[in-house]
């Protein structure tokens, strides 16, 4: 269960989704359609209601220095870091996490994954 934050918090949730492209063959999250799944998670949490104060917030970032889980996001104030395969799997985070506060621990980004 994820602890309640007080009530002085702008966003109950704010996910920032690394949208980072490299031009080399370096690992980044835009080669994994991370702009397609940040477009959707909006699409999902404004269509349920969530978005706005009190809600969820989902923004783009740049590079978040965890390249080799990519893609990845993170939800704050939390911090839990996941990573994900496809749409079916933001889907879920918004379920779980943004909507019921239970992390989705199979997506979990390890902690010990960088650039």
């Amino acid at each position: 269960m994820i602890e309640q934050k007080s009530p002085e918090t702008y966003y109950k949730h704010h996910v920032f989704f690394c949208l980072n492209e490299r031009s080399n063959s370096e690992a980044c999250c835009a080669k994994h359609q991370a702009q397609e799944a940040f477009e959707h998670c909006k699409q999902k949490v404004k269509s349920h209601g969530l978005n706005g104060v009190g809600g969820v917030r989902v923004n783009k970032a740049g590079c978040l220095d965890r390249c080799a889980g990519a893609p990845v996001l993170v939800v704050y104030p939390e911090a839990i870091w996941y990573t994900y395969v496809d749409l079916s799997d933001i889907d879920e985070i918004i379920t779980s996490h943004l909507q019921n506060n239970q992390i989705v621990t199979r997506l979990l980004l390890p902690a010990d994954v960088g650039r």
